[in-house]
């Protein structure tokens, strides 16, 4: 099935950090781990392939021939899980695009995608994929042109290092900013001109600043409050909207509902991310006030 060349989408697949969450108290927000698929100008991109792109290729089964960009920010457990589950990469006549930096340890995506897939850890190994796979090794600052589409890549302040991506179209844009940690240095100043003017921003919800929510029974008030570090970039950046992404395991349904209550009582355009969720980029109103 074409993608509309004149629509730009954002849909969640996976929205959970760390480790996948199933059971009841995760229905609502979801329990897989990190996957999002946008689809602009005629395009598909995806970012990370954690356990939600196991759904996204299920879904995709009805719509083959399938050629889509594959983003990774990183290359943590939660962002390549479901990578060998990717049902589309192993048939004959779809394509991919696979994008990543190299590791603290030197090794390429292709690499360290591989590598997961070697016995005793799993028992296909990468080479068994019949679809026709391209590695591209990406480096901070990379521009990446996809068409009439245009993916930026700069660095995020994260442990062992991770990437941060800005999609633009049309006049319109969306970063993907997840896996990051306030800091006084520069590398905030990179995530804020990757967010300038942006029309969406999905950003980190369980690491977003020094409180960091690890006990959702211990955290009210001012702890809850902690995430208001990447709601003041937002609005430095002029941002309209943001999604708050990557829940920690730890944080039941319950739990982000009082929290997204909280946020949103101060800012309206600030949601809490859920699988399944779909977002409409060309419909977005003002940006994001104090």
């Amino acid at each position: 099935m074409q993608i509309d060349p004149q629509t730009f989408m954002v849909k969640f697949w996976g929205v959970r950090g760390s480790v996948p969450t199933p059971g009841v108290e995760m229905v609502r927000y979801g329990g897989n781990t990190p996957c999002v698929e946008m689809q602009v100008a005629g395009q598909r991109i995806i970012f990370d392939g954690g356990t939600g792109l196991r759904l996204l290729g299920k879904h995709l089964r009805d719509e083959m021939p399938v050629e889509a960009h594959l983003f990774f920010t990183h290359t943590h457990w939660d962002r390549i899980q479901g990578f060998p589950f990717f049902a589309p990469a192993f048939v004959p006549g779809n394509c991919f695009y696979i994008y990543g930096a190299a590791g603290p340890n030197g090794a390429s995506i292709k690499q360290r995608l591989s590598d997961q897939m070697l016995r005793p850890n799993f028992p296909v190994p990468l080479q068994v994929m019949q679809a026709e796979l391209k590695f591209v090794d990406i480096v901070p600052g990379s521009v990446i042109p996809i068409e009439d589409v245009t993916v930026e890549a700069v660095s995020l302040n994260r442990p062992n290092g991770a990437l941060g991506y800005r999609v633009t179209w049309g006049g319109y844009s969306v970063v993907y900013a997840t896996d990051t940690e306030r800091s006084p240095d520069s590398v905030e100043q990179n995530l804020k001109y990757l967010a300038q003017d942006a029309d969406l921003l999905i950003y980190d919800a369980a690491y977003v600043s020094d409180h960091a929510l690890v006990d959702p029974e211990a955290a009210t008030g001012e702890q809850s409050h902690g995430w208001q570090s990447g709601i003041d970039l937002a609005i430095a950046a002029r941002v309209k909207q943001v999604i708050m992404f990557h829940h920690d395991p730890a944080h039941e349904d319950d739990f982000l509902d009082s929290i997204e209550q909280d946020v949103q009582s101060r800012y309206p355009n600030v949601k809490l991310a859920r699988e399944g969720m779909v977002l409409d980029v060309t419909r977005f109103g003002n940006n994001l006030s104090a």
